[in-house]
């Protein structure tokens, strides 16, 4: 009989659905994970923070032979060892791309419009004279570092509004620049979005270098991973005026202390990671997806969104 290990929260979601052959451990605290993956093949563990579905996997047997996450991200996961045991990895990608693209579009009009501002004269019960932020997107460009699934779909909301969109992937195709070449015309663009995986050659891709060669009012806009800005040169950018300012969804470390300079940096706007959890319907479409991907394990079919392990995603 195949064991899986499957969160409590999806279980009335799933269970109806699942095959009589198969024995589930359901579990809704880590302990309750570790133990029930020891024995099990096939493991959807994930958790939050992240680094408690590494300790899981971490405290599996040999047995596994599918991770399932819906996470799109994988940065937290022991990769080097699922590789070694030659474990196959299937991620969220496509789960939360509506929510997040249209958090990225929602952060460059908040920028343009300069809303938070605008929040902030209604809490004090102020009626400004004139608006604090008069950029409008149609006509301006983005640079969309990382042209996967969300990245497309921010590129297609932006088209919509007029703005200019130019896509960075790894292969540089339909259109799109490679790794090699998007650094030197960050010049040319009014937003820089960050919508690349994590993995070691996205780690501090936007230092002081970069930082410098964007266009002076030029926007950030990062709905990836944290740790791909180095956030001490972007303070000291934002503090210096270099760019026009900065909205950070993730940031590194996460929760970011309250004494950490990008809270109080000027125009810095900080999400708290929200961008993936704005929506109804995660849980759901993870089920789906976790359910399609079991009738086609078990019939010896490719799996959806499988994940290259040394490419990190």
């Amino acid at each position: 009989m195949t064991k899986a290990v499957l969160p409590a929260a999806a279980r009335p979601l799933l269970e109806p659905h699942l095959p009589a052959d198969l024995e589930v451990a359901w579990f809704a605290t880590p302990a309750e994970a570790n133990a029930g993956i020891a024995h099990a093949q096939i493991a959807w563990v994930d958790m939050q923070p992240t680094r408690l579905v590494a300790d899981a996997i971490l405290a599996s047997g040999p047995a596994l032979r599918w991770v399932s996450t819906i996470y799109a991200g994988l940065d937290a996961f022991p990769l080097d060892l699922l590789r070694d045991r030659e474990v196959t990895v299937t991620n969220g990608s496509g789960i939360n791309a509506v929510a997040v693209a249209e958090y990225a579009v929602m952060a460059m009009l908040v920028a343009a419009k300069r809303y938070d501002e605008v929040v902030r004269a209604q809490d004090r019960r102020e009626w400004p004279r004139d608006a604090p932020g008069k950029v409008e997107l149609q006509g301006s460009s983005a640079l969309v570092v990382g042209y996967g699934t969300i990245g497309r779909a921010i590129g297609d909301r932006l088209t919509g509004f007029g703005v200019a969109v130019t896509g960075v992937t790894r292969s540089g195709r339909d259109g799109t620049i490679g790794p090699d070449r998007w650094r030197e015309r960050l010049g040319a663009f009014d937003w820089v979005v960050l919508a690349a995986p994590s993995t070691g050659e996205t780690r501090a891709m936007i230092g002081a270098d970069e930082l410098a060669a964007m266009r002076p009012g030029s926007w950030l806009i990062n709905i990836a991973r944290g740790d791909m800005i180095d956030q001490a040169a972007l303070a000291a950018a934002l503090t210096d005026g270099a760019i026009g300012g900065a909205f950070l969804d993730p940031t590194d470390p996460e929760p970011l202390p309250a004494d950490h300079p990008l809270w109080s940096a000027p125009d810095c706007l900080i999400s708290m990671h929200l961008s993936g959890r704005s929506q109804t319907t995660m849980f759901a479409r993870g089920a789906e997806l976790f359910l399609r991907n079991l009738a086609a394990w078990r019939d010896g079919r490719t799996l959806q969104n499988t994940v290259d392990l040394h490419a990190g995603y």
